[in-house]
This record gives C-alpha cells, structure tokens and sequence, in this order.
C-alpha cells in the first residue's frame, strides 16, 4: 500500500513539478491541518504513519485550489498491540525470542533502541515494516538502522575558556573513546556540578561531523573568593566574659590556575591566637602534580609560640581525589619561663596524606562528602638535654550530608587525631581543638590533647534553597597523658544558617562539658558569623 501511495505522488510531483505551491495534510479524523514544504515532505510524512503503528492509512482526497494542494488522509487505528517479528541482527544482538505479541508496541520499539543507543549508536532508528495479520492483530517485522557508531573524540570551551589546560584533558583522559551515550553525557555534566571554580552556563552541545563527535561545553567563570567572618561570645577560663573571633579569606582562581591563596587568623578567649597561610597551585607546569604550601603560627598569650611550616606535593588521581607527600618543619619557644610543663623542642619529618571530596548541588552546604587522612613520622629534638624522640602522628576526619527525604538532612560529622612517642609530650606540642569548626560548645582550642576523638550528628532542615535549621549534638573524648586525664565530653546545640545580600549568615547557640559535670547557661557560646563572595 505504502510502495503504491509513493508511486502515486511521485507522478503527482512531476506534473505539478513547475508551480510553486503550498501543501496542506489534512486529517480527516481530528481536522488537524499540517503544513510541509513540498510533495516529497508530504510523502515522507505519510509513510512515517506506519513506524508509528497507522499501518492501513489511507489517502482519501487531493484538493488543489489555486496555488494550494490540500491532501485528505485516514490515519485509521493505531495498533500499539501486535505480533513482531524481530530480525536476524536483533536477535543475534539482544538473544531474544525472534516472535512474540506485545502489549505495547512503543515500547518495544524504544526499549531495543536503547540497547543500541547505549552502545554509541546515537542515530539507530528501529523500522518497522507490516507483514499481514494474525488473530485480528497486524504482524509486524522489526529491523534495525544503526548507523555509525559515535564516540566522543573531544571538548570544545566556549565562554570562559581561560581554564587550566591540565583541567581538559584530564576530561578528554576521562571521556575521550568512550561511548557517546546518556551515562556519559551525565558524568561530563556531573563533573561540573558544584565545581569550585567554574560552572556550565548551559548545557552541553553536541557538533557531529562524519568522523568525529564533539562536546562544546559553554563555561561561566564562578565568584569563588570568600571572606569568612565569625564573632564568638563567651566565658574564659576565670569565668569572665570575653569576644573572641576568626576571620578567613580566601583568593581563590585569581590568575585562572585554580590556584588558591588563604589567609587565617583567630583569637580565643584565652588570649591564644593562631595565624595561617597557605598557598595551592593544583596543576604545576601542565601536570596533575600540586603543590601545597602552609605556615601556622600559634602563639599562646605569653607563655609559648610555635611554628609550623608544610610543603606538600600531590598527585591528582581525577577531578575530586589528592594523593600527596608532605614535609614537616616546627619549632617551639617557651616565653614564659615559668611555664615549667613546656619546652622548646623542633620538629622535622615527612607524611602521606588523602583527601577525596564529593561536590553538592544545594548551595548551603560546603559539600555532600568529605573525607581526609594522613599519617606523618617525625623526628622531635628537645632543646634541654638536646633529646630525641621518633614520633608518628595519625588524622582522619570525614563529613557526609545525609538526605533523609523532603527538606530533611542529616550532617555525619567524625574527627580524630593521635600521637605516639616513646616519651612524654610537652603541654605546648599537643593537639588543640574546640569551637566553631570541632566541639563547637567549647572555647576556639581550649581542649589539648595527645589523642582524642568526637562524633557529631546534625540535623537539618531546608527552607526553600535560602536557609536552614540546625539542631545538633556531640560526643567526643580525650587523652592528656602528661595531665593524665581521659574526660568524656559532649556539645550540644542549635543555629540558623541563610542567604542575605552580602553572603550566607550563621547564627549558633551551643553549650558543651564533660560528662558528670553540672550544665551551665553562662557557659552557652554565642557564635555569629557570615560567609562572602566576591
């Protein structure tokens, strides 16, 4: 019927070959007018009935007015079920049965294609041809046009397309021979999603030539230097009130390396001040080799100062992996001499370290996962009696936010550290922790210790994408071998998080002790902070 219908209009074309005309399908049916270019448009509209199940469509009327062909048809019914008969190649492809009765033609056809789509074959159309009837049901033969087979051969940047070379072609080693098929096309995307540096302005483009297939990606340079402020209110150690406070900025991608500059400094009520800077260029001389570079300096009122100094080289194992070496170099001063638990002591030595972090698509959250280790074996020369001590220091921190359903999240949050020598540390050596960023019901590193630990469990509720409320909890203990105490600790609180013009306000009330000890409303803390973009 369809070879007939061809032939008719093939000769109908060639004796209105001359006019210029307009041409009209028109429904006869639902009435719905269709406007096609020309005859061979028409033809190929009609024919493409019957690969959507209209396999008795008739041709009823042609109307030609002036300068206008009006063309009458009967799609007829639609026959989603029938018998189908699938060819040699499908079968051989798919080891399937050869003849079954579906229920849903449609699907049937869809779900073959897929098989072929997911192989790279992103042009494959299934035919369908009518081979008669059966229990009242069409038969129908279905074959496969696959096409060539498409690979993704490379990216293409457009908008913003000063990024770091490195940063391409680690996607291209990612990507580049792979299938151009949906799993890949949302792991190219998803490689962008929350991306510290740039994002997609929109989505991905597609140029398909003869013999290559490539991906244009339009990237938006991201606002990604912060400026971090928080004011902490509460109780020094004799009881008195007291601010305290951390400002932290960050210089991120100013010269479109993906470099990093951070400048931090931050006082406790114990008139303890800590100052770092660290430098992160991620891609050295067009290589996935980084290197880290980071100076703390802590100095406590005027009983001690230390400072430590850490090159770090790194490996990028892909986009959200570091595998890397560091050194370590400190020294410690007693300025006090009446400080008689200290020393003055200098350390060197080397470690290893890892940190993976997966990105999140909800803008008040930092991050959906991340996780950090790292082991460092040091050598630690007291000054008095010129004593040396091996030392291995371990660390291991790792957060994740849970999805609960709805609004609803829950933030996973662990930390520990230790250190082990054959002999005593000295009181100004061991780990501080404490406040806004650990065991936030206490003083900003008021807690010191050769080993501890805590856990911490957040709940979180989302209003809109602007704001959220927390509610949280935490365990955590300690190890003091030179004070030998093991005290329990626990911090417990609430806080409100949201957007306002300037950058994303943190407001925190927290209280925390050790396990035994009476609770005490004047040793609430009073965190209020605000995170910038610029």
């Amino acid at each position: 019927m369809k070879l007939l219908l061809k032939i008719f209009f093939v000769l109908f074309c060639v004796f209105i070959q001359a006019q210029k005309k307009q041409y009209w399908l028109i429904d006869t049916e639902t009435k719905v007018r269709k406007k096609v270019k020309d005859s061979t448009s028409a033809v190929k509209f009609l024919d493409s009935l019957a690969q959507n199940n209209y396999f008795f469509t008739q041709l009823k009327e042609v109307k030609i007015k002036g300068d206008s062909t009006e063309i009458f048809f009967d799609k007829g019914k639609n026959f989603n079920q029938s018998y189908v008969n699938l060819s040699d190649s499908i079968v051989q492809k798919l080891k399937i049965q050869k003849d079954f009765f579906t229920k849903n033609l449609d699907s049937t056809k869809k779900s073959i294609n897929k098989n072929y789509i997911d192989e790279g074959y992103s042009f494959s159309r299934i035919k369908s041809k009518y081979k008669g009837q059966k229990n009242g049901y069409p038969v129908v033969e279905l074959d496969i046009n696959k096409n060539d087979k498409r690979t993704i051969n490379g990216f293409v940047v457009k908008g913003y397309d000063k990024v770091p070379q490195r940063f391409i072609k680690n996607l291209e080693k990612e990507f580049k021979g792979k299938n151009y098929d949906d799993k890949n096309l949302l792991a190219i995307n998803k490689s962008f999603q929350s991306h510290p540096f740039v994002m997609l302005d929109r989505q991905p483009q597609t140029l398909f030539t003869k013999d290559s297939t490539n991906i244009y990606l339009f990237l938006q340079k991201k606002k990604t230097n912060t400026f971090d402020g928080v004011i902490g209110f509460g109780n020094d150690k004799s009881e008195k009130f007291t601010l305290n406070g951390t400002m932290n900025v960050n210089f991120r991608n100013m010269f479109n390396g993906f470099e990093a500059i951070n400048l931090y400094w931050q006082r406790n009520p114990d008139k303890g001040q800590t100052f770092d800077l660290q430098v992160d260029i991620p891609y050295l001389f067009k290589s996935n080799i980084g290197m880290n570079t980071k100076v703390n300096i802590y100095r406590q009122d005027s009983t001690f100062a230390n400072v430590k100094f850490l090159p770090a080289f790194y490996y990028h194992i892909n986009n959200r992996n570091k595998l890397g070496l560091r050194a370590t170099l400190e020294t410690s001063t007693v300025i006090d001499s009446l400080y008689a638990i200290g020393k003055d002591y200098n350390k060197k030595g080397i470690g290893i370290w890892f940190e993976m972090t997966e990105p999140t698509d909800i803008d008040l959250f930092l991050h959906k996962t991340k996780i950090t280790a790292a082991y460092d074996y040091l050598t630690t020369t007291y000054t008095k009696g010129n004593i040396k001590a091996a030392q291995n220091q371990f660390y291991f921190s790792g957060e994740h936010n849970y999805h609960i359903s709805g609004n609803h999240f829950l933030n996973i949050k662990g930390e520990g550290a230790m250190m082990d020598s054959k002999i005593e540390f000295s009181a100004n050596e061991l780990y501080r922790f404490g406040g806004w960023n650990s065991m936030r019901g206490f003083n900003e590193n008021s807690l010191a210790a050769d080993f501890y630990y805590y856990g911490s469990l957040e709940y979180r509720y989302l209003i809109g994408n602007q704001a959220f409320f927390d509610l949280f909890g935490q365990y955590g203990q300690l190890n003091n071998k030179s004070l030998n105490v093991k005290p329990k600790l626990y911090s417990v609180g609430l806080g409100f998080n949201f957007f306002i013009p300037i950058g994303l306000m943190s407001f925190q009330l927290s209280n925390g002790n050790e396990f035994g000890n009476p609770f005490k409303f004047n040793d609430i803390k009073i965190h209020w902070g605000i995170l910038s973009r610029f």
